[in-house]
């Protein structure tokens, strides 16, 4: 979650935030009482803020972010000792530079990384009752041609799973980031099994006749996300 009070400061640290492949910017507020408002309405890690804005400062919004990680912008250093008692990630001096961002942004994935138990498995409902998935283990998930809310996983050793009743929004959740990408409205993918890829078009190494491999569609609105993750 980003928050400046000054529009093109935060326009400026949106399209930094979006260079950098580990980050994904949830939403940009240039209030804090209106990010304070609906904060809690988000799913984030991370918050990067301003501290020098007129009707409440970064510190206190800060003071009201529970468990979040934490970076500072300002172009005021006299702040430094105030952010540090509050465990900030990093505190980055004004005008933001890349390369000094990047900096911070490690810094929070290392601390995220130390604070987030690594999970290896999740449990899901599935149509042979309840069943623990390891991560490592599915190839390709997509839509059930027989009830649209459920997903059908092929596995890496080839054998069918039908979880129940569950989105990709919500798998994208438990699944690893990094691992796994969807790739249109109806499949995903687990990034290890990419092969080759073009502009629109994604060959895996999941076999489907002998000498063929499985080919899916890469989809316009999830190209840029899927680039993001391959080139990482």
């Amino acid at each position: 979650m980003l928050l400046d009070d000054e529009l093109p400061g935060l326009t400026y640290l949106k399209m930094m935030c979006e260079q950098i492949p580990e980050l994904e910017v949830v939403k940009a507020f240039n209030s804090p009482e209106v990010f304070l408002s609906e904060m809690n309405n988000y799913d984030f890690d991370l918050c990067i803020l301003d501290i020098e804005m007129p009707t409440m400062n970064g510190l206190q919004v800060a003071n009201l972010l529970d468990s979040k990680l934490i970076i500072f912008t300002t172009a005021y250093k006299e702040y430094a000792v105030e952010a540090f008692d509050l465990d900030a990630v990093d505190y980055v001096r004004k005008p933001v530079k890349k390369e000094r961002l990047q900096q911070a942004v490690a810094k929070a994935l290392d601390r995220f990384r130390q604070k987030v138990p690594k999970k290896e498995f999740a449990q899901f409902n599935t149509d042979k009752g309840k069943a623990i998935v390891f991560f490592d283990q599915p190839a390709y998930i997509k839509t059930s041609e027989i009830d649209s809310r459920d997903k059908v996983v092929q596995m890496m050793d080839g054998s069918v799973l039908t979880l129940k009743n569950i989105s990709f929004d919500k798998l994208q959740k438990i699944l690893p980031a990094h691992s796994f990408c969807q790739i249109n409205k109806k499949e995903m993918v687990a990034l290890k099994t990419v092969q080759v890829f073009s502009f629109d078009e994604i060959t895996t190494n999941i076999p489907t006749t002998p000498g063929s491999f499985l080919r899916l569609t890469l989809s316009e609105i999830y190209r840029e996300n899927f680039l993001r993750k391959v080139q990482f």
